[in-house]
C-alpha cells in the first residue's frame, strides 16, 4: 500500500511540473524554425513553441457596460485589442493584423457590434495592418493614427483627441519615442491603457529606426503612462514570452529599463544591436497607406 502511495504521488508530482512548464512556455515565442528571436528592442533565446491556442484569447473587463477582448497574432507576435460599450454595441479596435481579418471581422459580427474606428498606435514595421480591407467589408468603418505617422487615415488623432463608442471613450496621449507617430489610448476612467509599442511588459519599443529616440521614448513613458493610477491596467502591441497584461505600478518598479536613470537608458538602447524587422520594408510601405498594399 506505500509504494502504491509512494508511485501516485510521484505521479502527480511529475504532472504538476509538466503543467508548470507549459504555463511557462506557452506563446512564448512566434515561429519554430528560429531559436532566436528580436522584436520591438526585445531579444532572448530560448527554443520557440507555436501554441496555436493563443490565436484567439480573451479577457472581459472588469466594468459594467464595456465589453473587452485581447486577441492574438502569433506570427508578429501582436495583440488585437476590441472594446464595446455592451448597451449601443458602438466598438472600436486597436491595431489589427492582416493575417487575423477573418476572425476579426467574424467576432465584429458575432457580437452584434457596430464597428466605428479601427484605430494604430503607431505605423507598424513588423506587419500589415488590415484597417484597410476591414474598411472594405465593415459599412462606415472609419480608420484613424497618429498625425505625425505620415500615415493615411480618416481621422488624424492628436494629444487629448478622444475616440468615442457609445458612452465609453479613449483619450490620446502622444507617446513618441519608438515613432515619431506613436499613440497611448488610455480609457476614461484611466483603468486601461494601450500603450502600442511604447510601452511593453519589463520593456519598451526599439528606438532604432522609423524616427526613433531614446530620449523622447524615456520622456514619453515617465511623463505620459508613469503618470497615470499605479493599478491602471497596461495592454502592449505585442509580447513575445506570454504575458498578457501589467500596471503602472508594475512597470514603475520592475520595467529594468525604464526604472533607471535617462542617460543609463539611452546607453542601453543604444548597445541593444538587435536586427532590423523582417518585413519592415514591406510592412511600413504599405502600412502608411492603410495597409491596401
Amino acid at each position: 500500500m506505500c509504494s502504491v502511495l509512494s508511485r501516485v504521488r510521484i505521479v502527480q508530482r511529475i504532472a504538476s511540473h509538466t503543467l508548470r512548464f507549459r504555463s511557462i512556455t506557452e506563446g512564448s515565442a512566434c515561429a519554430v524554425t528560429e531559436s532566436r528571436r528580436s522584436y520591438s528592442g526585445l531579444s532572448f533565446s530560448i527554443e520557440p513553441l507555436r501554441d496555436s491556442r493563443r490565436l484567439y484569447c480573451t479577457s472581459m473587463a472588469m466594468r459594467q457596460g464595456l465589453l473587452f477582448r485581447q486577441l492574438f497574432e502569433s506570427e508578429s507576435c501582436t495583440y488585437t485589442y476590441l472594446l464595446a460599450d455592451t448597451e449601443t454595441k458602438e466598438a472600436v479596435i486597436i491595431d489589427p493584423v492582416l493575417e487575423t481579418l477573418d476572425r476579426d471581422v467574424k467576432l465584429v459580427k458575432d457580437l452584434g457590434l457596430n464597428l466605428t474606428v479601427a484605430v494604430n498606435t503607431h505605423c507598424h514595421a513588423d506587419h500589415i495592418t488590415s484597417t484597410g480591407l476591414m474598411k472594405q467589408r465593415i459599412l462606415g468603418l472609419k480608420s484613424a493614427i497618429s498625425k505625425f505617422s505620415g500615415a493615411s487615415a480618416d481621422i488624424q488623432l492628436a494629444e487629448g483627441d478622444k475616440i468615442h463608442f457609445g458612452k465609453h471613450y479613449l483619450v490620446v496621449k502622444e507617446t513618441p519615442g519608438h515613432t515619431d507617430g506613436c499613440s497611448t489610448l488610455v480609457l476614461d476612467d484611466n483603468l486601461m491603457a494601450f500603450t502600442g509599442d511604447a510601452l511593453l511588459i519589463r520593456g519598451c519599443g526599439r528606438t532604432d529606426f522609423q524616427q526613433g529616440s531614446s530620449s523622447k521614448l524615456y520622456d514619453s513613458i515617465h511623463q505620459k503612462i508613469f503618470t497615470l493610477p499605479e493599478g491602471c491596467l497596461i495592454y502592449p502591441a505585442h509580447d513575445y514570452l506570454g504575458q498578457t497584461v501589467s500596471t503602472v505600478g508594475e512597470e514603475r518598479k520592475l520595467n529594468p529599463r525604464l526604472t533607471k536613470s535617462k542617460e543609463e537608458f539611452i546607453k542601453i538602447m543604444e548597445n541593444l544591436n538587435l536586427p532590423k524587422p523582417k518585413k519592415i520594408d514591406i510592412s511600413v510601405p504599405a502600412n502608411l497607406v492603410c495597409g491596401l498594399h
